[in-house]
């Protein structure tokens, strides 16, 4: 687990049913793997995360930060930075 703290694969097992209906992971070595598969990222802040979906064509410019935290694809982590996923 590198790329990934465990704390951030833990979040994501937990609440992976924000964005999808069934499990895609259910170990922590699952969820890495998928992570590290659709290339999941870590931002440091929710301004951070708006400029990562504008970079990647998303229509974000009328959404406020609260329904940016919101949003399936994004994992409010416990240190305070958050996990995009994008399924």
């Amino acid at each position: 687990m590198d790329e990934f703290k465990e704390e951030y694969l833990v979040t994501f097992l937990r609440n992976q049913a924000q964005l999808f209906d069934e499990p895609v992971a259910e170990t922590l070595e699952e969820a890495e793997a998928f992570l590290e598969d659709c290339m999941a990222v870590v931002v440091d802040s929710l301004s951070e995360a708006k400029a990562y979906f504008e970079e990647n064509g998303a229509d974000v410019d009328n959404m406020s930060l609260d329904e940016l935290e919101d949003a399936s694809e994004v994992f409010a982590l416990p240190d305070g930075k958050y996990l995009i996923v994008e399924g």
